[in-house]
């Protein structure tokens, strides 16, 4: 599937802002089974500096810094990618979940890809015991991995209400899992916690996902969403498959990744410092149009 991406984020702000320094994860690579064929993005007002780079984790990432008063900053990233379908390993074929926590430890690779960074704790994902007890319920011993794996996100998917009013990046995980409302984030962060409490090392993934409204309605412009989802790691043969338990279902065609890393303080779309003596609203509109 080709598709054009358009993310447009503005932070207007209530008095003048002095300075700012940012960093951007709005444009994704090429690899897997993802081709970028463009990607331009459009910063206002232009900033002092603007710099390009990959991040430890193989992330395309912008250092934006702005000098001079303003009342907004916008962002917009426009994408052209293809994305081939992906083939799901047959779950009962990977290796028992015991065996990959073992091969972990074993992994002597300390690349930004490697499964010793999502082993343990983060900003975002804390070693919780009832998380380790929520996973441990679709991980018995000698079960295959990605069996277990795909257990767990259909039980989140039913356990958990999506409900955006629920929540915001600065809701504890422990107070996600007492209440059981949340947005994607959480349900990734939720499953990361778990998964990586028994010792299965587990990455955060952000990204795109194009929705298809309901049928007899057209599609909305602006109506698509930024995503979170999760990636399992199955062992040095199989390596790392994508689960969204938002939907639960295998990352697919639909699924259009930006960025990975430990949890969503790697991946943010927009992160930074600004200079302010008031408060920001923020707009955001995500359009994932389908070429062919």
């Amino acid at each position: 599937m080709l598709y054009l991406i358009r993310h447009t984020t503005t932070y207007l702000y209530r008095t003048e802002v002095a300075a700012a320094r940012c960093t951007l994860h709005l444009q994704p690579e090429t690899g897997g089974n993802q081709r970028v064929f463009s990607a331009q993005l459009t910063i206002a007002p232009k900033p002092l500096e603007q710099t390009e780079a990959v991040d430890f984790f193989g992330n395309r990432t912008t250092h934006v810094r702005f000098a001079g008063t303003a009342t907004r900053h916008r962002f917009e990233s426009r994408v052209r990618i293809e994305v081939q379908p992906r083939e799901t390993p047959h779950a009962l074929l990977t290796p028992s979940w015991g065996e990959v926590t073992q091969s972990a430890l074993l992994v002597p690779d300390l690349c930004g890809s490697a499964p010793a960074h999502y082993l343990f704790a983060s900003r975002f994902v804390p070693l919780l015991a009832e998380a380790r007890d929520y996973a441990l319920a679709s991980f018995e011993p000698g079960r295959p991995v990605l069996d277990g794996a795909i257990e767990m996100m259909k039980r989140i998917h039913r356990d958990f209400v999506y409900d955006p009013n629920a929540t915001d990046i600065s809701t504890p995980l422990d107070v996600v899992a007492r209440t059981r409302h949340g947005v994607c984030q959480d349900f990734a962060h939720w499953m990361l916690a778990g998964l990586r409490a028994i010792g299965i090392p587990a990455a955060y993934v952000s990204g795109y996902l194009r929705t298809h409204p309901p049928p007899g309605q057209e599609r909305l412009v602006g109506a698509d969403a930024s995503h979170a989802w999760v990636s399992v790691w199955c062992g040095a043969g199989l390596g790392w498959v994508d689960l969204d338990p938002t939907n639960a279902v295998p990352a697919n065609e639909d699924h259009v990744r930006v960025a990975v890393g430990r949890d969503y303080a790697d991946v943010a779309p927009v992160d930074g410092v600004v200079v302010a003596s008031a408060g920001h609203s923020l707009r955001v509109s995500v359009d994932v149009a389908p070429l062919g």
